[in-house]
C-alpha cells in the first residue's frame, strides 16, 4: 500500500491573477476534463468532462423536446455544390472549411466539406420533404460534431472539432419564424442561467456580427471572471434567403406557391468553458449541482482499527443517497489520506463533500462541506438525504447570485470615448454605451480598442442620445466588451 508520501499530492494550480490563461489550462487538464489529442486543435473529452457534457445535454434536450422539436441526424459530409449555392454563407465559412478530396486512393469527382454547420444539407432535404402548408412547421434538432479549421485554439472555447446541437426549422411566414427564433433564445437563457448558473444578457447581433446568410441573429452573452465576454448561444432568423436558394417552396392553403421562412439555433461545448471561467477559482473547478458529474463525494475517515465499521456505515449511506437519485461517489481508496482526497475533489469542483468518521458514527451524524463557499455543517444521519437535497439547491442558487453580483460589479455605463477606452483596457467587463448603427463606427471602435458590440439588448432601443464614437444621433444602447 502506498503512503501519502509515495503519491504526489494535488498539484498547485496557477492563480488566476498570475496568468489567467495558464490557470484555465491547469484546471481543465488536472481535473481530467480533457486532454490534448495528436490532431492539432482537437481535444479528447475525458469521462469526467463528458459526464458534465452529458448532464448539460440532457437538461437542454428536455427543453428542446418540450417545445415540440424532434431529434434527427444528417450526414457529416456535404457536397461542395451544396455549400456553393449560397454565396454569403460559403464566404463566411470558407476560411474554416475542411475538405475531403479522396476516398481511399481515388480522387473524388466532387469535393466534400466536413460539416462546419448543416444549413445547406438540411435545406436540400427540406426541399424534398416540404410540399404543402400541411407539412409545416418542420421542427428538427440534431446533436452532432462539427469541424471548423481554427488557427488559434483553446479546449472547449475554440477547437477545430467540437460538439453541439443545431436546430433547423421551417415555417409558413415571417411571424412564425420570428416567434420560433426568440422562443429558442429564451430556452437557451433559461437553460444557461438555471442549470449552469451563468447569468446572460439577451439581445440582437449587429449586421457585422450576425450569422452568414441570416436575416437577423439573436444571442445570449455571458461575462467571464477575467472580464471578457463569451457568446453563449445564438438563434438566427434566416428569412426566406436559404429557401429561395434551395427552392424550399410549398403550396399554401390559398393555392399560392410560397417560400418557407427558416430558423437555425445552436449551443456547443463552449458552454463547458463558460462554467469553468464563471465559477472556477484558484483551487480549481466549482461545478453547479444540476450538471455536475458527481454531486456528492463521500469520504470515509477510517483509521485501521475501525475501518470495517466505518466502511459498513458509509456503504449504507452511499446506497441510500444513490437510491434517492443523487449523483454520489465514495472515495474509499486506502492509499490516499483524507486531506489529499479533500483537495482532489475540491479541485474537481464537486458541489458537496460528505465526511463520516468514527466520532460521527458514535454521534449518528455526518459532516457536509460546500465547495461554493467552504462552509461546513453537521447533520444527523436520519436527516441526511433531505439536507443534501436542500443544500444542493442552495449551492445552485448561490452560484447564480454570486455570478450576477460579479456581472453587475463589472458592468459600466459611459458615453465618453476616452473613459470607454480606459475601462476596456484597465477594468474590462461589459460597457453599456450608445452606438449610431453605422458599421464603420463599429469597426473603428473594434480596431482602436479590441472591443466588439456583443449585443443590442431588447429593452434599450428607442432611447435618444449621442454615439460613443462619432457623436451623431443614436437611439441604441449596446453592450461592448472584449471577447473570446
Amino acid at each position: 500500500m502506498m503512503s501519502r508520501e509515495d503519491k504526489e499530492f494535488v498539484k498547485e494550480i496557477t492563480p488566476q491573477a498570475t496568468d489567467y490563461s495558464q490557470w484555465y489550462i491547469d484546471v481543465i487538464l488536472k481535473t481530467q476534463l480533457v486532454d490534448y489529442s495528436p490532431v492539432k486543435g482537437c481535444m479528447v473529452i475525458r469521462p469526467y468532462g463528458f459526464g458534465l457534457w452529458e448532464n448539460m445535454q440532457q437538461g437542454l434536450d428536455r427543453r428542446i423536446k418540450d417545445t415540440g422539436h424532434k431529434n434527427a441526424y444528417f450526414p457529416l459530409f456535404i457536397p461542395e455544390s451544396l455549400l456553393q449555392k449560397e454565396a454569403e454563407h460559403v464566404e463566411g465559412f470558407a476560411p474554416e472549411v475542411a475538405w475531403v478530396t479522396h476516398g481511399g486512393n481515388e480522387k473524388l469527382a466532387e469535393r466534400l466539406v466536413v460539416r462546419p454547420t448543416s444549413e445547406t444539407i438540411i435545406c436540400e432535404m427540406y426541399s424534398r420533404w416540404i410540399q404543402s402548408w400541411r407539412d409545416l412547421p418542420v421542427l428538427i434538432n440534431q446533436w452532432c460534431n462539427v469541424v471548423r479549421w481554427e488557427k488559434v485554439t483553446r479546449p472547449f472555447l475554440r477547437t477545430s472539432e467540437f460538439l453541439w446541437q443545431e436546430g433547423h426549422t421551417a415555417h409558413r411566414n415571417e411571424q412564425e419564424a420570428e416567434e420560433e427564433t426568440l422562443k429558442m433564445l429564451e430556452v437557451y437563457r433559461d437553460f444557461v442561467e438555471n442549470d449552469l448558473a451563468v447569468p446572460v444578457v439577451k439581445g440582437r447581433k449587429t449586421d457585422n456580427e450576425k450569422f452568414a446568410g441570416a436575416l437577423r441573429t439573436y444571442c445570449i452573452e455571458a461575462l467571464m471572471s477575467d472580464g471578457k465576454a463569451l457568446q453563449a448561444g445564438t438563434s438566427h432568423n434566416l428569412g426566406e434567403h436559404f429557401a429561395k436558394v434551395f427552392d424550399i417552396s410549398y403550396l399554401d392553403s390559398d393555392g399560392s406557391l410560397k417560400y418557407v421562412w427558416q430558423t437555425s439555433w445552436g449551443v456547443s461545448t463552449r458552454l463547458v468553458g463558460a462554467i469553468i471561467m464563471v465559477h472556477g477559482d484558484d483551487r480549481g473547478l466549482v461545478l453547479p449541482p444540476k450538471v455536475a458529474p458527481v454531486q456528492v463525494i463521500l469520504v470515509p475517515i477510517a483509521p485501521k482499527k475501525v475501518r470495517d465499521e466505518v466502511l459498513a456505515k458509509t456503504g449504507e449511506v452511499y446506497a441510500k443517497l444513490k437510491a434517492e437519485g443523487i449523483r454520489i461517489e465514495m472515495d474509499d481508496r486506502e492509499e490516499y489520506s483524507p486531506g489529499w482526497k479533500f483537495n482532489e475533489w475540491e479541485m474537481k469542483g464537486v458541489p458537496l463533500r460528505l465526511e463520516i468518521g468514527p466520532r460521527d458514527l458514535e454521534n449518528g451524524q455526518a459532516v457536509l462541506a460546500r465547495r461554493d463557499n467552504g462552509e461546513k455543517e453537521t447533520v444527523a444521519l436520519d436527516d441526511l438525504a433531505a439536507r443534501v437535497r436542500s443544500m444542493l439547491e442552495e449551492i445552485q442558487d448561490n452560484m447564480l447570485k454570486k455570478a450576477r453580483r460579479f456581472r453587475e460589479e463589472n458592468t459600466s455605463r459611459t458615453d465618453d470615448y476616452e473613459e470607454f477606452k480606459r475601462i476596456i483596457e484597465e477594468k474590462r467587463g461589459f460597457v453599456i454605451s450608445r452606438w449610431c448603427g453605422d458599421p464603420a463606427c463599429e469597426q473603428a471602435i473594434k480596431e482602436e480598442t479590441k472591443a466588439t458590440i456583443r449585443c443590442i439588448p431588447f429593452d434599450t432601443e428607442g432611447l435618444p442620445g449621442k454615439c460613443l464614437h462619432c457623436g451623431s444621433e443614436s437611439d441604441k444602447l449596446v453592450y461592448f466588451a472584449r471577447a473570446y
